[in-house]
């Protein structure tokens, strides 16, 4: 039942050929530029699998980092840092990591280094769509129904496909296919609890990229089976496979700032992605534009706030400072291993740079709205100054968070 081979007979390698022109239509609008030197990234490369092969990585923090979300290795007397902070954190990974888990004997971290393997092929018999407008909306709707907050569609863009993935056993490369024919990715994004991010860095903080991660499995497994019964092609996938940041931009979900993070009109930086390649006809969205490259050029806040210096000042450039960077793309990009290495010291996630961004606002309060839409015009400097005036982004005591009525 686990040999994806079966349910798709016309897989095929992708190859430096088959992206054409380094820009694609609809970058522009996007906000995405690449240049001559333009690879395809290594999913090998990216920093979680780097601490378990890269020498100049692995330490005793990293191995101290991974042993806490197994309750082997943590601190416990700071606040946000005991073992019920850990213990709330690891709960919310539970649902993700049980996923992950289920094939790992076979060199397979399913959401991580692998798509989610479908418990069966597509129905034989298939929906006929009759309109692909009423089928978006609907697919949509489901989408939400199933835990999404947030969904947006684009065109499958081979160029954010990874060169090749990690086999989870030895991290050594592995190829990287997908059935003919996915031409749309739906990208869904779920909330990360407003309070718990409040009080990063910590491990009670951590409970909330954890929660999104397992919704994310609950929602892209129900949604991916549903477009499966309806008799189309649908491939689940978290961080495996692709880059999701690119897609998230060219669905219309929001704009990407210097903190690495796309960040969206609804929330924030305050999401969590996962997106589904499918050969189900649908609309594809805009790519959505409200000021924060704009803002993000004159706010530094998060590389200013950021303890290991990981940020960067300065306008957007092409490549980075190792090599989990992608190649010829200009945007912002982070230094990942001093970023990483601080994490691995604090033992769980840091997310300093999402907490103090002035787009990390409860936007359902009619002032927080204003604010944003006035962060887009010429008023943005004197946004930024009343945001850095206010304080809203400085950190929440961790052990406030478990004595109020949350």
């Amino acid at each position: 039942m686990n040999d994806r081979s079966n349910f798709y007979p016309a897989n095929r390698p992708t190859g430096e050929a088959d992206f054409g022109p380094l820009q694609r239509p609809g970058d522009e609008a996007a906000g995405i530029e690449v240049t001559e030197d333009f690879e395809r990234f290594n999913q090998r490369n990216d920093m979680f699998s780097r601490a378990f092969w890269d020498e100049r990585i692995i330490s005793k923090d990293t191995e101290s980092f991974f042993a806490s979300y197994r309750m082997e290795a943590m601190p416990r007397k700071a606040d946000g840092f005991t073992q019920k902070d850990f213990a709330l954190r690891n709960a919310a990974w539970s649902v993700a990591d049980d996923y992950a888990d289920r094939n790992n004997g076979n060199g397979v971290r399913e959401g991580f280094q692998d798509p989610f393997i479908a418990r069966l092929p597509p129905a034989k018999d298939r929906v006929e769509v009759t309109s692909i407008d009423e089928m978006t909306a609907e697919i949509k709707k489901i989408a939400k129904l199933f835990g999404a907050d947030l969904v947006g569609i684009c065109d499958y863009d081979e160029r954010w496909l990874y060169a090749s993935r990690t086999d989870a056993q030895n991290f050594e490369e592995k190829q990287n296919i997908l059935p003919e024919g996915l031409k749309n990715v739906i990208v869904i994004a779920h909330e990360m609890n407003w309070d718990l991010c409040q009080s990063y860095p910590s491990a009670l903080a951590g409970a909330a990229v954890g929660i999104g991660y397992s919704g994310e499995a609950k929602t892209v497994l129900q949604l991916s089976n549903y477009i499966q019964n309806l008799g189309y092609e649908a491939v689940a996938s978290m961080n495996d496979t692709a880059l999701v940041i690119p897609y998230a931009v060219k669905a219309g979900l929001g704009e990407y700032g210097r903190n690495q993070m796309v960040i969206t009109e609804e929330f924030g930086p305050r999401v969590r992605f996962a997106k589904i390649f499918t050969n189900l006809p649908l609309i594809h969205d805009q790519p959505k534009k409200f000021g924060v490259r704009e803002f993000c050029n004159v706010c530094s806040r998060c590389a200013d706030e950021c303890p290991p210096k990981a940020l960067p000042y300065g306008p957007p450039n092409s490549g980075g400072e190792n090599q989990s960077a992608a190649k010829g793309v200009v945007k912002w990009t982070a230094n990942c291993e001093k970023c990483f290495g601080y994490w691995a010291k604090l033992k769980t996630d840091c997310a300093i740079c999402l907490r103090v961004c002035p787009y990390n606002k409860d936007f359902s309060k009619w002032w927080f709205r204003l604010g944003r839409n006035l962060a887009a015009t010429s008023l943005r400097k004197l946004i930024l100054r009343l945001d850095t005036k206010l304080g809203l982004w400085k950190r929440h005591k961790p052990k406030d968070w478990w004595s109020s009525n949350v």
